[in-house]
């Protein structure tokens, strides 16, 4: 492998593990407005999050040698797998941001409507209706291509899937309670995590 490729790793990880830090910040550290009480809350939803969580211990847990591409026998694919985690992190860090911006008070980790719910529909919920799932997936994937072993990727991936499907049908479910048909006319058009895909 050439000079300027052995250090791609290196900017990789450094990068990936920026991101970690604001993703981590904006959850820890941003403004939280005055939360309003809640009108209903789904607690099962919690399942889906364990999940999530659990995947992100995949790929911390199953590691390749620290600093070495995750493809070897390419300079091309690693070339391209180390484009995509920068891309995926980085967009992640800013769909999470303004995701959580647009929902504002509305926020919370667990599925729940709140006194006054407003449906989000603005911001990045114009391109998909669950975008920080779409960030913690794009997270989970940059931090899998930054430091996991390959075959760590696919397992996590399949279980973050699983937990994410359970917490958008709990909190679906709340919202088409909640709006009826303008919710409907919005999962129609919108899709649920990732466009084209679902």
């Amino acid at each position: 492998m050439n000079t300027t490729l052995r250090f791609l790793p290196t900017l990789v990880f450094g990068i990936v593990m920026v991101c970690w830090f604001v993703f981590g910040g904006v959850f820890l550290f941003r403004r939280r407005p005055p939360s309003p009480p809640d009108q209903t809350r789904d607690p099962s939803s919690h399942v889906g999050l364990v999940l999530q969580l659990l995947s992100y211990a995949v790929v911390w847990g199953w590691r390749r040698e620290a600093l070495t591409p995750i493809v070897s026998s390419s300079e091309a694919l690693a070339v391209a797998a180390s484009l995509l985690a920068l891309g995926a992190a980085v967009g992640s860090v800013f769909i999470l941001t303004a995701a959580i911006k647009t929902l504002g008070r509305e926020w919370s980790i667990t599925a729940r409507l709140v006194e006054g719910h407003k449906l989000a529909t603005t911001g990045p919920y114009a391109f998909v209706r669950h975008p920080i799932y779409t960030g913690m997936l794009g997270m989970l994937l940059a931090t899998g291509l930054a430091v996991s072993h390959w075959l760590a990727i696919v397992p996590a991936l399949i279980v973050f899937a699983v937990g994410t499907i359970i917490r958008i049908r709990r909190e679906e479910r709340l919202l088409r309670a909640a709006f009826g048909q303008t919710f409907e006319a919005y999962a129609h058009r919108v899709p649920a995590l990732i466009p084209g895909l679902y």
